[in-house]
């Protein structure tokens, strides 16, 4: 059976900036860049774009471009393709664990903002104190309105029904777009939904700006952002969260971009296209996400406030204090309902790429058809997000395991294996076959040498930093979410050693 193909270019870089444009680029950017140094946090972030994020990616579209052509789209497959060893499918099996575990939990974050959306248009969100009032109370009804929603406790989270009903209705969404395939429901879906995202922000951004306060404006607010504090340069931590920044907002690591790149066709430029895609996802980041939620924030609390609420987390930023603040202004549900619409239509694209790797495997491994491949995978999501629902730190949990450490350790394995067990000269070949444009040169050396150097100093970053405080947890629910997504990554190993066993015949797909 013939793989399925992007129908359009246009539709081609849609999807994979949707894939790209997500819940970080509007909430942990901003936040990241406040908590480093506003401006100062640039340099490192567009050092590990080009030093990280653009090769890395350009290597992602040509081993999903290079599977296509052999009628595979997952990584278990097209690492036995790259090095011929047993070993390779098992490295490749972290190309669908990771996106798994992180859309375990992702798809019910992303029914958060479909239930807020939902509540702020019929005008059912909490009253504010008039403005001046001081943060902690202005903001506390809000506080109360998210946890009234995702629930509280110890150990046993009790989620409000509403909140429950919301994330049902986010996961039907996503199954009837998966199940109309890659062209009749994603791509349609992208052509839609990333000029609408855009319009959106676009809405909010102007809306912001025009926000005056006693307090300051939203352009003192941009100031702030992007005025440099040099001496953060100096500080390790700064840039190795910029460089955690850069795989987050472009997707990379996480096996997504090699599935979608699997079904261009063989001689279809990636070069060109993928540089597209990436600076559509940069201009959302950078651009639009830079311009609402800081700006707004110092306007109405000022400076010092600002960044406490940031260094608060992302959470605290998009679901409390922003919509406390729009929900101040004239219009406020209505502005309110577009910013959580944002997020919505910003997490629905992402959502959809996370779930379609595993959907693929069981397509080109199994030989299933698309409507059952999707709802064996949304079975198992959904099943496993009850787990997130209900059960306190399984969420940072999955995140840390899979969401941080694992896509930077899977971004450097899939360094190794193209541009060295495969070979760095039939690689660079392999990228840039068929480009619009070429690749400089001095790209190659980047990727066979410099970019693996950068990972594997910050994978040791982040494993001296965090790992043993991670593993000093001892409570009962967190070794429940590890042995989980342990359990996952076994099973996923052994459905490979199955498929490969059914041995499929590989086809030239031009």
């Amino acid at each position: 059976m013939e793989r399925e193909r992007w129908a359009t270019r246009i539709g081609l870089i849609l999807a994979m900036a949707g894939n790209a444009v997500g819940l970080g680029n509007f909430l942990r950017f901003p936040v990241q860049a406040a908590e480093n140094g506003g401006g100062a946090f640039m340099v490192p972030y567009i050092v590990s774009l080009l030093l990280i994020g653009i090769p890395l990616m350009w290597v992602e579209w040509a081993i999903g471009r290079y599977g296509g052509s052999k009628g595979h789209g997952t990584t278990p497959a097209i690492f036995g393709l790259l090095w011929k060893n047993n070993l390779s499918k098992v490295v490749g099996v972290f190309g669908l664990w990771i996106p798994l575990v992180v859309i375990i939990y992702y798809l019910y974050i992303e029914s958060w903002t479909l239930g807020f959306a939902i509540k702020f248009l019929l005008g059912l969100v909490p009253s504010v104190p008039a403005n001046g009032t001081d943060p902690d109370t202005y903001l506390k009804p809000f506080r109360e309105f998210l946890t009234a929603y995702v629930g509280t406790g110890e150990d046993i989270i009790s989620p409000s029904l509403y909140a429950y009903g919301v994330f049902l209705i986010t996961a039907l969404i996503n199954v009837w777009i998966l199940s109309k395939g890659v062209s009749g429901g994603i791509e349609r879906f992208a052509k839609i939904a990333m000029p609408t995202l855009f319009l959106l922000a676009v809405i909010l951004v102007v809306r912001v700006f025009l926000i005056e306060t006693e307090h300051g404006t939203a352009l003192e607010g941009l100031n702030f952002l992007w005025k440099p504090d040099l001496s953060k340069l100096t500080d390790p931590g700064v840039w190795i969260a910029a460089s955690g920044q850069i795989f987050f907002t472009l997707s990379l690591g996480f096996g997504a971009i090699i599935t979608y790149a699997s079904y261009i066709r063989r001689n279809q430029d990636i070069t060109l296209s993928g540089l597209t895609a990436a600076s559509l996802n940069e201009t959302a980041e950078v651009v639009l996400g830079g311009s609402l939620a800081i700006p707004a924030a110092v306007a109405f609390f000022g400076v010092a406030n600002a960044v406490a609420i940031a260094k608060s987390g992302a959470f605290n930023l998009g679901f409390i204090s922003l919509p406390a603040i729009f929900a101040n202004m004239p219009a406020g549900t209505f502005l309110g309902f577009l910013w959580f619409f944002l997020l919505f239509f910003a997490g629905l694209t992402s959502s959809l790429a996370l779930m379609q790797p595993l959907i693929a495997f069981f397509e080109d491994e199994f030989g299933l058809s698309r409507k059952h491949s999707v709802l064996i995978t949304a079975g198992i999501v959904f099943f496993s997000a009850h787990l997130v629902i209900f059960l306190n730190r399984s969420l940072d949990e999955m995140d840390f395991w899979a969401g941080t450490i694992g896509v930077v350790f899977f971004g450097l394995l899939e360094l190794v294996i193209f541009m060295w067990l495969f070979g760095g000269s039939r690689a660079w070949e392999e990228i840039n076959r068929g480009g619009i444009i070429k690749v400089p040169r001095f790209y190659y050396y980047i990727m066979r040498y410099i970019t693996p150097l950068f990972l594997i100093i910050l994978l040791g970053a982040w494993a001296f930093e965090y790992v043993p405080k991670v593993l000093s947890e001892t409570h009962w629910t967190v070794w429940v979410t590890r042995f989980y997504i342990g359990g996952l990554f076994l099973f996923l190993t052994l459905l490979v050693f199955v498929a490969e066993r059914r041995k499929p015949k590989e086809v030239v797909c031009e």
